[in-house]
């Protein structure tokens, strides 16, 4: 195998996932609640853009409307607001009747990991909440958060679809909201509000300000914070890529819009009666300013076309970015958890997708902890490659057996060169030769590879999974001795695959640079990446000697043949 070609695939590896390994974003700190931001144009355009908006545009900006309402603390003239519990198999949801918001999200199924918290993973920031509506009717702003609903029921137990109805009213306005709960972490909302003018208005409804952190690295979950948006295609807008204080007009239409972190997403969609045409005329954010270095978190809402009949209805998904639950709300929400790179996707979901699948599969239908499917899935690619592999290598073998003729050759033919590249030629085609052949054994497992690296990054059923010394095999190992035990297993591999070999300088050089170069990349790795690719290498080991000890058999006997041909 030419060593050239394979210092460009490790290259190739090293520039890919580097990124993830070097670069790293402050931890995130709880922001101030809901905040609305500008009120975008009608769409002009199918794709969405972005626009930035200065604080002295004109527009309805968060700082002319009325002042925010935390959803808990009341002012003096306002009765306290209540809490109705949403009780479900899957979670436990509060609304307060102050603003009819959603202002707790807790999920049975997921326990939080973040330092110095505990129980069960909780979605909204404390003060903070969902769908605070304001009402931007021509020159009139009417913000319903500070209004006072009332509750058709105090509790609910969610075993089908349950309604909830909250109406409130103030003067000649009113608003009713039926906010229908869904055993599978939806709910339906439709609304109607009265007074709205004949050119009819716009609705701005709060996702919030990012979800509340639940993950053990504060810092990554940051980065993997944006708000998603379905137009054309899915498009995507990082919370780190807001200035403080900045704000921004997504213009649509969009068919749904989500603000999402690593493993969490709430969004809203609203299309059509036949669900086709999307009704989110545009998203708002906003980045309050802080004081310190710690990142802004932005401040989101997606606007809404209000008819003059007041009538407006969205459907919400509030919980874990489960690949199949998101799959089946259609309109591509799978996409709002994206495997790989812009550019890269397609390609890396080709692999991860299945992977996932099949991981998720045998510990479900198998009844094993994720670490022992790991175990079990790095020895099954080992066994579905290993005929590939002896193929690949045999046809190594070749190569090293005609390496006394291609000596010979050379030796022969040092003064002429075109005639030692006939020569040549003519011996790896007499003999069914590659000088390729060589790359398949380290090529082939790289697909799999790749997408367990996309996989530890975004499956949710992975996150928070222990296995032996390992609290999690989504995070790195905190001792360090999985990528030990990978980067040794690779050098074992390694030194019995040149077995038989004859001793080549850069071939010892690569035996010690690369497992140490591949131990020290997959340091910060998720542990479970380094778990698989450990026991896979270690798998390929009895495969290595048997065809290492064919290897000496078939030079040795190759050598004799030349020694016999040049007696002649």
């Amino acid at each position: 195998m030419d060593r050239r070609f394979a210092w460009a695939i490790m290259l190739i590896m090293v520039i890919a996932l580097a990124p993830t390994f070097l670069f790293k974003r402050p931890p995130a700190r709880n922001a101030p609640a809901d905040t609305a931001a500008a009120v975008p144009t009608a769409p002009t355009a199918q794709q969405p853009t972005v626009q930035a908006v200065p604080r002295d545009s004109g527009l309805v900006t968060r700082d002319s409307l009325a002042s925010r309402d935390s959803g808990l603390a009341t002012p003096n003239t306002q009765p306290a607001a209540q809490l109705v519990s949403v009780s479900a198999p899957l979670y436990t949801w509060q609304v307060s009747t102050r603003g009819a918001r959603l202002v707790s999200a807790e999920l049975h199924d997921y326990r939080t990991l973040a330092k110095g918290d505990s129980g069960n993973a909780q979605l909204i920031r404390p003060g903070d909440g969902l769908f605070g509506m304001v009402l931007a009717n021509g020159r009139d702003t009417i913000d319903f958060r500070d209004w006072t609903f009332t509750p058709s029921a105090t509790a609910l137990t969610v075993n089908g679809p349950t309604p909830l109805t909250l109406s409130a009213q103030r003067g000649n306005t009113s608003v009713q909201l039926t906010y229908t709960f869904h055993p599978d972490y939806q709910v339906d909302v439709a609304g109607t509000v009265t007074g709205v003018a004949p050119q009819g208005a716009s609705l701005l409804v709060s996702l919030g300000s990012g979800l509340h952190n639940a993950e053990t690295d504060s810092a990554l979950n940051y980065r993997s914070y944006a708000i998603v948006t379905k137009s054309g295609g899915v498009d995507r807008t990082d919370f780190r890529s807001f200035d403080p204080g900045e704000s921004k007009i997504l213009n649509g239409p969009f068919a749904w819009t989500a603000v999402k972190s690593m493993y969490f997403v709430a969004s809203l969609f609203a299309v059509d009666s036949a669900g086709q045409s999307p009704r989110i005329s545009g998203v708002t954010a906003t980045a309050p300013v802080m004081a310190g270095k710690n990142p802004s978190v932005v401040v989101t809402s997606a606007v809404m076309p209000v008819p003059a009949s007041g009538t407006f209805s969205w459907t919400s998904y509030i919980g874990p970015m489960e690949y199949d639950r998101l799959t089946r709300l259609g309109h591509e929400f799978d996409d709002v958890n994206p495997y790989g790179w812009p550019g890269f996707r397609t390609l890396v979901r080709f692999f991860a997708v299945p992977v996932r699948w099949l991981l998720v599969q045998m510990h479900e239908q198998l009844n094993i902890a994720y670490g022992v499917v790991l175990v079990l899935f790095g020895i099954l690619v080992r066994l579905l490659l290993w005929p590939l592999n002896q193929k690949a290598m045999r046809a190594n073998m070749k190569m090293q057996e005609i390496q006394p003729q291609l000596k010979a050759a050379q030796e022969r033919y040092k003064e002429q060169p075109a005639l030692l590249q006939q020569e040549m030629f003519r011996l790896y085609k007499e003999h069914g030769a590659n000088p390729l052949s060589g790359c398949w054994p380290m090529l082939l497992p790289m697909p799999v590879l790749f997408a367990l690296f996309f996989v530890f990054q975004n499956a949710i059923e992975l996150r928070g999974q222990p296995f032996l010394w390992l609290p999690d095999l989504a995070r790195p190992d905190p001792l360090y001795i999985i990528p030990v035990v990978m980067g040794l297993s690779m050098y074992v591999l390694s030194k019995v695959g040149q077995l038989g070999m004859e001793p080549n300088p850069q071939m010892k050089m690569m035996l010690y640079i690369m497992p140490v170069m591949m131990t020290v990349l997959f340091l910060n790795f998720a542990s479970g990446l380094n778990l698989y690719y450990a026991v896979s290498n270690i798998a390929s080991i009895p495969q290595q000697w048997l065809l290492s000890r064919e290897r000496r058999k078939r030079v040795a006997s190759a050598i004799v043949n030349v020694k016999t041909r040049s007696g002649k």
